[in-house]
């Protein structure tokens, strides 16, 4: 068989889609965690925590020696690295039964390793495949992230029914087949010359610190952990919120809170694609972080079950372009960064990834057990999850705050 740049395409694709599993398939557990094995909020919470920090210091260490491997050998590790880590989590009940957080601890080490290579790697190698609309080719490879949500939330409550919640392991099995497929197709498809980002912003030892000494990558760094905390404190909780706070099913909670989100995300990607370089990012953004805005007051403080399912699905659609469209702005912006550039993005992203569910469940925890629990009309568990979503609302508040700024240093009216 032979392999082209289309294939080393869709093999990122595929990563893309790995990515969304390692992310959205455990928090559909979160109920079965809670209940068969007592972890709490605030346990919940520090796993998602855990995963996005994980994912940081894969960032950073990646940004400062990618450059030193071929991109290859990054990605085939990223996939082994899921792969095990899957294993792991499925494994838990058995190798873990009497620490089960600890094993879930471990198994989250693991396959977020595995997502921070990849979230490095996907994006600086799709960037440098031949395009002529970097921005297109870029909200592509990111739609299929949401796609790889849909799915994963899908069929993971599909397979839920079918196997049992006594048997959940099962279902990682099956997503076991997923990164060992990538792992074949990234030690096969051939790899496009890329930038280290080096010869932009100093020789080797010396351009991460050139890097960050300009002022438009913290502003585009803020940018990005706020997209990243904006999508994710919504995605992570959107289950158990639809759950507990809304008292849905688990299989109605699930396809009408993550797949919902999932859908409309994904949606607004392909938009963007299809309208690539034509879209005045700078304005879009904007919008969306305003949407972004209305869609968690929508979730939080609607009485009817209906309108807060609405806000959680007009969230998805306010975030679709903000991790794109901010990695295709501080490309520009800082021409020439390169690998480096991407890694240290993605850090920012990551950093927002973390700290948007940590503080949601943090907050939920503290407000299921205080005094004004028992005040409201709210049963604790809707007040928790509504107040926890509703502290969320910063994050687009900040990202409202700081395009403006990067759009001004750029002096690039036209975006």
């Amino acid at each position: 068989m032979t392999y082209s740049y289309q294939t080393t395409r869709k093999a990122c694709y595929l990563g893309s889609i790995i990515q969304a599993i390692t992310v959205n398939v455990p928090p559909v557990f979160f109920v079965i965690f809670q209940e068969d094995y007592g972890i709490g909020y605030a346990q919940l919470g520090t796993l998602i925590l855990l995963t996005f920090v994980v994912q940081i210091v894969v960032d950073f260490v990646l940004a400062k020696v990618a450059h030193r491997f071929h991109p290859r050998r990054l990605l085939q590790t990223a996939a082994l690295l899921a792969l095990i880590g899957y294993a792991l989590m499925a494994a838990t009940p058995v190798l873990f039964s009497a620490h089960t957080f600890v094993g879930l601890l471990a198994a989250v080490l693991v396959y977020s390793a595995g997502s921070g290579f990849l979230e490095v790697m996907t994006s600086p190698v799709v960037n440098a495949l031949p395009s002529e609309d970097k921005g297109s080719s870029m909200a592509f490879l990111h739609s299929f992230y949401c796609w790889g949500q849909l799915g994963a939330v899908l069929l993971t409550t599909l397979l839920l029914q079918l196997v049992g919640h006594r048997h959940w392991q099962w279902i990682l099995v099956f997503w076991m087949l997923f990164p060992a497929v990538n792992f074949y197709l990234m030690s096969r498809v051939p790899m496009p010359p890329m930038e280290s980002g080096a010869s932009a912003v100093g020789k080797d030892g010396g351009g991460m610190r050139r890097l960050m000494s300009l002022p438009l990558f913290w502003v585009a760094f803020m940018i990005m952990a706020s997209a990243g905390a904006s999508e994710l404190a919504m995605s992570q909780w959107a289950s158990l919120f639809a759950q507990k706070g809304l008292g849905l099913s688990k299989t109605l909670g699930d396809l009408a809170g993550p797949c919902f989100f999932a859908l409309l995300m994904g949606l607004g990607r392909m938009i963007y694609a299809i309208q690539g370089d034509r879209l005045k990012m700078n304005r879009a953004l904007m919008l969306s972080a305003i949407l972004c805005i209305v869609s968690y007051l929508l979730t939080a403080l609607s009485p009817w079950p209906l309108l807060s399912l609405l806000g959680c699905g007009l969230c998805g659609l306010s975030v679709a372009i903000m991790w794109p469209g901010t990695l295709v702005m501080a490309s520009r912006a800082i021409p020439g960064g390169g690998t480096m550039l991407f890694a240290l993005m993605a850090l920012g992203g990551d950093v927002g990834c973390s700290l948007g569910p940590w503080l949601t469940g943090m907050v939920s925890d503290h407000l299921q057990t205080s005094a004004l629990a028992a005040a409201m009309p709210l049963s604790p568990d809707q007040l928790a999850l509504r107040g926890g979503l509703l502290c969320a609302i910063i994050f687009p508040a900040l990202l409202l705050f700081f395009t403006p700024i990067l759009t001004k240093k750029k002096g690039e009216r036209h975006e």
